[in-house]
Parts: structure tokens; sequence; C-alpha cells
């Protein structure tokens, strides 16, 4: 997976708690065999006005134009509820998304996204609100999450510290996904093969 440093981009806000994953990726779009395609139907209640996801919903933000290549995203606190759906970072990253910010996330959501390099970001909902606020009344702004240092940066130059478990951060650093993690430990595991009995 593509490693997660430092990113840079254009932020909307979804200044809504409890957006569960059936909002992210609807259920009707769950048959794909591939982590490809979900972007398109990101979102798609709220989107479109038609269920054949052919006539946006021009007062959604992700539709109005000042938001358009946004790949930071501000949202209210429990995001990503509901269902377990790994499809739902799949979908979010698939757009262009890198990051999302909230106050809190649901525990599965926040693995799945890290295990797909999605940048789950956690701060006190004053200071995502102080972000949102610096959206709303730029449209456009771009603001950097920083890995590396563990700093949001709003489009002020104000940062925010933000905390990331050290094996969940070294992953992302790295851009090692679950088979990855696997992969760097191949010597060991080849060692510890070598070593097993015959009978084993």
């Amino acid at each position: 997976m593509q490693a997660f440093t430092q990113h840079k981009g254009v932020a909307v806000a979804l200044d809504h708690a409890n957006i569960d994953t059936d909002q992210l990726i609807p259920k009707q779009f769950l048959a794909k065999v591939t982590r490809t395609g979900f972007g398109v139907h990101l979102f798609h209640d709220w989107r479109y006005l038609d269920e054949a996801g052919e006539q946006p919903d021009p007062n959604f933000a992700l539709n109005q134009p000042a938001f358009a290549g946004a790949s930071i995203l501000l949202a209210g606190e429990n995001f990503g509820c509901g269902s377990s759906r790994e499809h739902a970072p799949w979908a979010l990253e698939d757009f262009g998304f890198r990051a999302v910010i909230a106050p809190s996330f649901a525990d599965i959501f926040y693995q799945n996204a890290i295990n797909n390099g999605l940048l789950p970001v956690v701060l006190p909902e004053d200071e995502v609100k102080r972000l949102v606020g610096q959206i709303h009344a730029t449209p456009g702004a771009q603001i950097t999450v920083d890995l590396s240092q563990c700093q949001v940066f709003g489009s002020d130059g104000q940062s925010y510290p933000f905390s990331v478990d050290e094996a969940a951060r070294h992953n992302l650093l790295n851009g090692l996904d679950p088979i990855g993690q696997s992969l760097a430990l191949v010597t060991q595991i080849e060692q510890f093969e070598a070593q097993a009995p015959s009978w084993r």
C-alpha cells in the first residue's frame, strides 16, 4: 500500500456525527471482487439525486467546484460506525482521500483504515470545529497532515498534535499492510521453519 508520511491537500467538511459505513458505501455496491472502483459510489445517497447516480446534488459538498480533488475529510464523532465492511476505507481511498479527521472513530473502521493506508486522525471536537470553520470561511483551503511529526497544520498555519499507536504509525510510514508486515519478517519465518522438526 502507499506509504503515508506527510500530505497536504484540499479539505472538505461533512459536519455530521455518526456517519456510518452504509452512507460511505451503500450495500448494493459491495459486489466487486477488487479493491478499486468504489470511489464513484462513495456517499452515493448524499451525492446524487437519483438512484442511478447520474444527477449530482449541487448542494452536497463533494459536488461543489471549490472541493474538487479534496483529499482530506473532516467529520463529526463516531465516524465509520455501523457494519464492519472494509469497502468503506476502500471507497474513501479510491475517491482520493488520504486522511479523515474526526473527534472519534468506530473501532473496526479505524483499524480497517490503517490496514489500507488511510490515516484516521483523532482530534478534540473543538479543534475539529476550528478546522471546519476554516474550510467554511475559505472553501478550497488546504491543510497538512504530517504523520512523521504527528501534527495537523490548519490553513492558517496553526498546528494540532495527534497521537497514533506506534505500531500503526510504523506501518503507515512504511506502507505496510498486514501482508507487507508478514513479508517484512520473511527471514525470521524461514529460520523458524528450518528449525521445525521434520514431522511437522
